[in-house]
């Protein structure tokens, strides 16, 4: 939390997902999401926050303005009321004043990471106000319209003693057999350094960003979500604070297709990446992965 950030940036994000579920949908018996309407899969942003506050907190621990406040088992008003202690004039349980909400509402980006890098609305219980946050992401959708596959599993053994004796029970796992998604997202300096409601996220706050999309799904492997990895990261970085091109435009250079002769991909290989057209002035290309 030292260096603001002064640039603008974009970011577009492919990963994929072998025999897994990337993001169940509870409302379909946590089948893969898809788009009813075209078979595209489809990733929630609050899945890839969430793995993105994983990584944060596996690398920082609860170091001291790296903590993470959308926490299991955490009560979000549990932070709120530490906020409280911790300011002068506030009082838990006690209604504060614009000033005292805003005293709070500091505090509370300054010592949690999530809070600073996506915002978060904290108006309940001890009232620590609203937070923007400078990066935003969309929904992942899948570049191919994707299988939702039911997979029957067999289980070994019971749970009670007293079903010793019964027969193996059967179960289901739900998966994507391949998939390759793509992700947009924006990073907003002037969210970031705005005087009166900036939230003070960094270059070094930025750098965990970063290292997070490259490598959230190296720390969250699990039966249910089989094989996933981050395969290119692409970053526009703006030379101004209020960026030099349109966001749109910019995504669009970004090219998916997959290889002459693939009718059903099976791996990352047979697509084919590239980024076409000039890159406007002011911005810069990098490719992170």
């Amino acid at each position: 939390m030292t260096t603001p950030i002064k640039n603008r940036y974009e970011f577009v994000l492919l990963y994929d997902v072998e025999n897994g579920n990337p993001n169940g949908d509870p409302d379909a018996g946590n089948m893969p999401r898809i788009d009813p309407e075209t078979g595209y899969g489809i990733v929630t942003d609050v899945a890839i926050k969430r793995k993105i506050r994983n990584y944060a907190e596996l690398v920082k621990g609860d170091a001291t303005g790296y903590r993470i406040y959308v926490k299991e088992g955490t009560p979000l008003n549990a932070n709120h009321v530490e906020a409280y202690k911790s300011v002068d004039g506030l009082e838990p349980g006690k209604k504060a004043d614009t000033e005292g909400v805003g005293k709070a509402r500091a505090w509370m980006c300054t010592n949690f990471f999530d809070v600073r890098t996506f915002g978060a609305v904290m108006s309940t219980g001890d009232s620590c106000g609203q937070v923007r946050g400078p990066i935003q992401i969309n929904f992942s959708r899948s570049i191919d319209p994707i299988v939702q596959q039911e997979v029957t599993i067999t289980r070994q053994t019971v749970t009670k003693i007293d079903d010793a004796e019964k027969e193996r029970t059967m179960g289901r796992k739900h998966i994507v057999p391949y998939a390759l998604y793509r992700v947009e997202g924006y990073v907003s300096a002037k969210l970031a350094n705005d005087a009166a409601k900036g939230t003070g996220f960094s270059e070094d706050d930025l750098k965990i960003f970063w290292d997070a999309l490259v490598n959230m799904f190296e720390h969250d492997h699990s039966a249910a979500r089989g094989k996933m990895a981050s395969r290119k990261l692409f970053v526009f970085k703006h030379k101004d604070e209020l960026g030099n091109a349109p966001s749109h435009k910019l995504f669009d250079m970004v090219k998916v297709e997959k290889n002459d002769g693939v009718i059903i991909p099976r791996k990352f290989g047979e697509y084919s990446v590239k980024v076409e057209g000039n890159v406007p002035d002011g911005v810069e290309l990098i490719e992170k992965l």
